[in-house]
């Protein structure tokens, strides 16, 4: 248990970091849901327009040092793939 006023206030900071690294880190995970949602649907307009609203987010993620850049880089460099594949797919 923190015993010093310094420890007990950093415990305080710990808390309310954790709690909105939290939430950002559901932001990204649900945008990210979106865009799978899409690519299963096989709209590939739909999954464009939902990789377009998620990578900000993701971006946002890095900044903030919720996510690793090369982590993030690999989800939408994946996920751009796919996206294109459909485009690829449907017209075949």
């Amino acid at each position: 248990m923190a015993n010093t006023p310094q420890s007990k206030k950093r415990a305080r900071q710990n808390e309310a970091r954790y709690a909105v690294n939290k939430a950002r880190r559901s932001r990204i995970r649900t945008y990210l849901r979106k865009v799978e949602e899409a690519i299963a649907s096989g709209d590939q307009t739909a999954a464009a327009e939902a990789l377009r609203l998620a990578q900000p987010e993701l971006a946002r993620g890095v900044s903030k040092g919720v996510v690793h850049k090369n982590t993030a880089a690999r989800k939408m460099s994946r996920l751009a793939s796919r996206v294109k594949g459909l485009a690829v797919a449907e017209n075949a």
